[in-house]
C-alpha cells in the first residue's frame, strides 16, 4: 500500500478562524457524534465527518446503525492474536509491522481511527476482557501497545488508546469505584497509559466507564486534563468509551473533548446551555473543537486514495505473530517437536472449531480461518493422524461415549494431541469469569486420558490463565492465547518444529485463584472495589511474598538452550539523570535456530520506602542460529530507579545501590551486577518536637555536628529509663539477671527507636527540658 502523499493532500485549515466562524451550538454539535460510528461534519464550513472502528487485533467495520458489542455482521478483515497473545511475542518490531497492516485495512475501509489497543493492567486473571489487555506490568505493557500505535499511525490512521484508566473488571463495569492509592496509581495502572501515550503519541485516547476515587472517569480532570495532556502532553482528543458518558459539560469541562456515540442533540444541548448560563467557560469548548477538528483534517491529510492490501500477505503475517506469541510451558522428555511418523491422536473439539478470538467489541468476521486439524495434518508428513472429539464445546456436560472414544483412540496412538481450551461462554466483554477451571468435561477427558497412560500433549484456547492440577499428567504444554485467523498454520508450526517456540508469559499463571494478588477484593462489594494489594499486582506479589507460581511472568521454553554472559555497566556509578548502558551476551547453545528474550530488571537494595523485589525495566528479543552470540544493549533511564513520592507528587530517585539482573525470566535470572545511583534527594524535613529519635539516628540523615548535639542531648540525663532493681515474679533474681538486663536493653533501644522528642523530654520529667528541647531543635534547624 502506498504511503499519505502530503505534497497533493488538503491542507488543514487555519483552525482558530474555522472556529470563530462556528455558532454555538455548531461547537456543541461537533462534540458529540453524528451516529454510532463517525463525527459530526458541518458542511457550510467545509468540516467533514471521519469514522472510527473497533478494534484492537483487527477491523471491525459494521453497518450503519449498528452495534457496538458484536452482535452485527462486520466487513471481513484479517484478525490478528489478540493482545494477550501479541504481548507475549515481546517483538516490538513484529508488533509494527502488525500495526501497519492494520492501518493498511483500515484506509481499504476508510476508516480514520482504529479504537484500540487496550492497555489495562490484568489486575486479576478473572476479568473477562483480560484477552484484549497486555500485561501485568506497566513497562512490558506500554512498549508494546506503543509499539501498536506507532504501526498502525505510520499508515495515515490514528489510534485510540483504551480505556482510561482503572478499567480492570467488567463487574458493574459503568458504575463501580475503583479506589487506588496514588502511588499505585501512577507506578501501575497509568504508567501503562504513559509510556504508550508518550512513545506512541496516539490521536486519541478513549475514557473508561467506572469512576476513579469517587469521579466517573469521563469526568476526571486530573486524569484527562492535568495528567494525559499537561503532564503527558496528547496532542489529541478524548472520546468517551460508547455509552461512558455521565453529565455531558462537566466531562467537557474536565478534558472530554468527544461523546459517543451520538446522543442524539441531548448531549450538545447540555454543552450549550453551560456556556449559556456561564458555568462552562466558552473557550474550553473552543479548545475541545480545535483537538477534535486537528484530528479530522490529518485524517483528511492523510487519506490514501483507492486504498487495498493483499489479504495473503496479512494472513501470512497473522501467522507469524500467532508462531511468536504462544508459548511453550513444558517439553518433558523432548516429546515436542512431533515427529513426522507414526500415529498421532488428535483430539478436542477445538481442533475442528478453533477459538481464534474473543468475545464483545473486538470481535472480527477474519478474511479466512484455519482449520487447526486440517493445518496439523497436512504438517503430519508420513504420521497417520485420527481423530475424535472427545467433548463438546457447547456446555460442560461430560459425554462418557465421546471420552471413551477418545481414550481408544489414544491407546492405540504413539502420541496423543489434545486441543483444550476455555469456550466463548467462559470469557467476554460484559462479566467476568468466576473460578480458574477449564470445563468440566475437558477437566474429566485429561483425567480419562492420563489414566489410560496416553503419551500427552496438551495444547490451550484461551485468553486468560486457567489452573492446571491435571498438569503432571502431560508431557507436553503449547499456551496458544486466541491465536487470531490463522493460528492453525502457527500451532502446526511450532508442533512439529518448522518454527521454535520464543513466546514468553506476559502474566503470571497462578496454582490456584486463591494465590492472586487481588483474591480477596475482586471485583468488590456493591459499586466499590478497593485496590488493597497497592502496587503488588502480578509478579510483584508472587516475589514479595514468596508465593510459587504455576508459571512465573516471563516465563517461556524454547527448542534450543540459550546461555547469558558478559554482564557489563556502562559505569559502577552513576547519577540518577545521566542514566546507565547495559550490556550481556547471548548465545545459542542448542541444536537448531531460536529466538530468544533476554529480559532486564532492577533491584534498590535497600529502600526507605517498600518496593517491589524486582521490575522488568528492558528486553529485547534476539534471533540466534546455533553456536550463535550477540550482545544485547539496554539503556536505563532515571525512570527505571525511580518510584513515585507522593509527598512529593512527582518521581524520585534514592541514592544508594541497585541490582540489575538479566535473564530469561522474572524466576530464571543468570547474572547480576551492581551499580550506585545518586539519587535526587530530598532537602530533609524540618526537624520538630514530634520527630522520631530512630529516624534521626539513621544514617545521613544528620549531619556529625547535629549528631553530637543530639547525643549530648539525649545523654543530659533528660531520658533514663526506669530502674529495674526487682527480678520479675516467679524467677530466683539471679541466673536470669543476665537474660534481664539483655532484654531490658533490648526493649528500651525499641523504645528509644519510635521514641519522639517530646516523649524523651517527658520521661525525664526535668524542670528545664522543653527549654533545652527549643535549643537544640534552634540549633539542628540551623
Amino acid at each position: 500500500m502506498t504511503q499519505p502523499d502530503q505534497s497533493s493532500a488538503a491542507r488543514t485549515p487555519d483552525l482558530k478562524q474555522l472556529i470563530a466562524q462556528m455558532t454555538l451550538e455548531e461547537k456543541a454539535d461537533l462534540c458529540s457524534g453524528k451516529d454510532f460510528w463517525h463525527t459530526r461534519d458541518i458542511e457550510r464550513l467545509g468540516i467533514p465527518s471521519i469514522m472510527m472502528t473497533d478494534g484492537p487485533h483487527g477491523l471491525r467495520k459494521q453497518a450503519e446503525g449498528a452495534d457496538h458489542l458484536g452482535l452485527s455482521d462486520s466487513v471481513p478483515a484479517t484478525c490478528f492474536p489478540s493482545a494477550a497473545g501479541i504481548a507475549s511475542s515481546w517483538d516490538r518490531k513484529l508488533i509494527t509491522r502488525m500495526g501497519e497492516a492494520l492501518g493498511e485495512e483500515c484506509q481499504a475501509e476508510n476508516v480514520a481511527i482504529l479504537l484500540g489497543p487496550g492497555a489495562n493492567i490484568k489486575r486479576s486473571p478473572l476479568c473477562g476482557r483480560n484477552f484484549e489487555y497486555f500485561s501485568e506490568d506497566p513497562y512490558l505493557s506500554a512498549e508494546i501497545a506503543a509499539s501498536h500505535i506507532r504501526g498502525v499511525q505510520s499508515r495515515g490512521v490514528g489510534t485510540s488508546l483504551k480505556h482510561f484508566a482503572v478499567n480492570n473488571q467488567e463487574h458493574r463495569r459503568m458504575s463501580v469505584d475503583a479506589i487506588v492509592d496514588e502511588r499505585t496509581l501512577r507506578e501501575i495502572y497509568l504508567a501503562s497509559f504513559e509510556g504508550a501515550v508518550k512513545q506512541g503519541r496516539p490521536w486519541t485516547v478513549m475514557s473508561s466507564y467506572n469512576r476513579v476515587n469517587g469521579t466517573y472517569a469521563s469526568e476526571n480532570e486530573i486524569l484527562l486534563s492535568d495528567i494525559l495532556k499537561e503532564e503527558w502532553g496528547l496532542e489529541g482528543f478524548v472520546v468517551s468509551d460508547w455509552g461512558a458518558v455521565n453529565e455531558r459539560a462537566d466531562g467537557l469541562a474536565a478534558g472530554l473533548e468527544l461523546e459517543m456515540p451520538s446522543s442524539g442533540g441531548i448531549g450538545a444541548a447540555k454543552i450549550a446551555e453551560a456556556v449559556g448560563n456561564g458555568s462552562l467557560p466558552e473557550k474550553k469548548l473552543d479548545a475541545a473543537v480545535e483537538r477534535i477538528l486537528r484530528i479530522v483534517f490529518r485524517s483528511v491529510e492523510e487519506k490514501v486514495e483507492h486504498a487495498s492490501y493483499d489479504k495473503e500477505q496479512h494472513h501470512r503475517l497473522a501467522r507469524e505473530v500467532a508462531s511468536e506469541s504462544m508459548v511453550l510451558l513444558k517439553n518433558e522428555n523432548g516429546i515436542l517437536p512431533l515427529k513426522r511418523s507414526g500415529r498421532i491422536a488428535v483430539i478436542g473439539e477445538l481442533a475442528k472449531r478453533p477459538r481464534y478470538q474473543g468475545g464483545g467489541s473486538s470481535h472480527i468476521k477474519p478474511t479466512k480461518l484455519d482449520n487447526i486439524y486440517d493445518e496439523f495434518a497436512g504438517e503430519a508428513g508420513e504420521a497417520q493422524v485420527s481423530y475424535a472429539d472427545g467433548y463438546k464445546l457447547k456446555g460442560d456436560k461430560v459425554d462418557e461415549n465421546a471420552i471413551a472414544e477418545a481414550v481408544k483412540l489414544a491407546r492405540e496412538s504413539d502420541v496423543t494431541v489434545l486441543f483444550a481450551g476455555l469456550p466463548d461462554a467462559y470469557e467476554s466483554e460484559g462479566y467476568d469469569r468466576s473460578h480458574l477451571r477449564l470445563p468440566d468435561n475437558q477437566l474429566r477427558l485429561i483425567e480419562e486420558l492420563t489414566r489410560a497412560g496416553a503419551k500427552l500433549v496438551v495444547v490451550l484456547s484461551n485468553g486468560s490463565p486457567v489452573e492446571m492440577p491435571w498438569l503432571g499428567g502431560v508431557k507436553g504444554l503449547l499456551e496458544a492465547y486466541l491465536g487470531g485467523q490463522a493460528l492453525g498454520g502457527a500451532i502446526a508450526d511450532l508442533l512439529f518444529g518448522a518454527v521454535s517456540p520464543s513466546g514468553k508469559l506476559a502474566e503470571t499463571f497462578p496454582m490456584r485463584l486463591e494465590d492472586t494478588p487481588a483474591f480477596l477484593n475482586f471485583p468488590g462489594n456493591g459499586d466499590r472495589v478497593e485496590y488493597r494489594e497497592g502496587i503488588y499486582v502480578g509478579y510483584r506479589y508472587y516475589d514479595k511474598k514468596a508465593v510459587e507460581p504455576l508459571f512465573p511472568f516471563g516465563f517461556g521454553l524454547s527448542y534450543t538452550t540459550f546461555a547469558y554472559s558478559d554482564l557489563k555497566l556502562g559505569a559502577a556509578s552513576a547519577a540518577a539523570d545521566e542514566g546507565v548502558e547495559v550490556s550481556v551476551k547471548v548465545t545459542n547453545t542448542g541444536g537448531v535456530k531460536g529466538k530468544e528474550v533476554a529480559q532486564l530488571y532492577v533491584r534498590d537494595v535497600e529502600s526507605a520506602v517498600d518496593r517491589p523485589q524486582r521490575e522488568l525495566k528492558g528486553f529485547e528479543k534476539v534471533e540466534l542460529e546455533p553456536g550463535e552470540s550477540t550482545t544485547v544493549y539496554f539503556a536505563l533511564d532515571r525512570r527505571a530507579f525511580a518510584y513515585y513520592d507522593v509527598q512529593k507528587s512527582g518521581w524520585r530517585v534514592e541514592s544508594g545501590v541497585f541490582e540489575v539482573s538479566v535473564g530469561s525470566s522474572s524466576r530464571e535470572l543468570a547474572l547480576t551486577a551492581e551499580v550506585q545511583i545518586e539519587g535526587d534527594e530530598p532537602k530533609p524535613e524540618p526537624i520538630h518536637r514530634n520527630s522520631l529519635i530512630g529516624d534521626l539516628m539513621q544514617p545521613g540523615r544528620l549531619s556529625p555536628e547535629q549528631k553530637a548535639l543530639l547525643d549530648d542531648f539525649l545523654r543530659g540525663g533528660l531520658f533514663t529509663p526506669p530502674a529495674e532493681d526487682e527480678a520479675p515474679a516467679g524467677t530466683d533474681g539471679e541466673e536470669d539477671d543476665e537474660h534481664d538486663e539483655q532484654g531490658n536493653a533490648g526493649m528500651m533501644e525499641a523504645v528509644g527507636r519510635y521514641l519522639p522528642l517530646r516523649a524523651a523530654v517527658g520521661f525525664a520529667a526535668k524542670p528545664d527540658g522543653e527549654r533545652k528541647l527549643g535549643d537544640l531543635l534552634e540549633k539542628l534547624n540551623g
